[in-house]
């Protein structure tokens, strides 16, 4: 009966990666994505004021040229289609 009430330890394994530097940065299980370090709104302070104000922070700071170009574009494209599917006459900005 004593055999049976007594519970089985768990195994404990020493586990370390195959790749695994110790002077590096931290253990290599945390799960941190990888523009984490680029972003400004990680940490920040709490609360309406903060949060807008690191909104407006965004929103002045340069961004990529390319990418609002880009953007830029797209919308042209999606509004001349919507015109187009809902048949919009242009006519009415020429003068004749």
């Amino acid at each position: 009966m004593g055999k049976f009430s007594k519970l089985r330890k768990n195994r404990k394994y020493n586990y370390t990666p195959r790749y695994y530097d110790d002077k590096g940065e931290g253990s290599p299980f945390k799960m941190q994505p990888k523009l984490d370090k680029y972003r400004t709104t990680i940490d920040a302070p709490r609360g309406l004021k903060g949060k807008f104000s690191n909104a407006m922070a965004d929103i002045r700071s340069a961004g990529d040229r390319n990418l609002k170009l880009r953007m830029l574009i797209i919308i042209a494209i999606l509004i001349l289609l919507f015109l187009y599917i809902i048949d919009f006459d242009l006519s009415i900005f020429y003068s004749n």
